[in-house]
């Protein structure tokens, strides 16, 4: 019995220190700035509200450009943007929310449809 108490103790401990150490991880990433594509783009996280973030990308090419925003939220699903096409020279935003439930969001990319 006594055995026992001391493997459900130490399980408990281990459990506790998991539970502190995991959300220390799922820190907002800071705003990344990247071309690819023809797309000039920036990531962002709001201020207010850490689970919501996007890309604000510029189109540099002589065509239009059709994107959405790649969501990664920790334990929640991942979310995908809003569909935006920005014509040359334009500039446009696409964002997503993730779920209450997320530890946050771990990074924000970008697709070229």
């Amino acid at each position: 019995m006594k055995n026992r108490t001391v493997v459900l103790s130490v399980a408990a401990a281990a459990l506790a220190a998991l539970a502190t150490a995991l959300p220390a991880a799922a820190a907002p990433a800071p705003a990344a700035r990247s071309v690819r594509s023809g797309l000039d783009c920036t990531t962002w996280i709001h201020n207010n509200d850490p689970l919501y973030g996007g890309v604000d990308c510029t189109n540099n090419t002589g065509g239009p450009i059709t994107f959405h925003a790649d969501i990664v939220c920790g334990w929640a699903p991942d979310v995908t943007g809003n569909s935006v096409t920005a014509r040359p020279g334009q500039t446009q935003e696409s964002s997503g929310h993730c779920a209450i439930y997320s530890s946050g969001i771990g990074h924000i990319g970008w697709t070229v449809e």
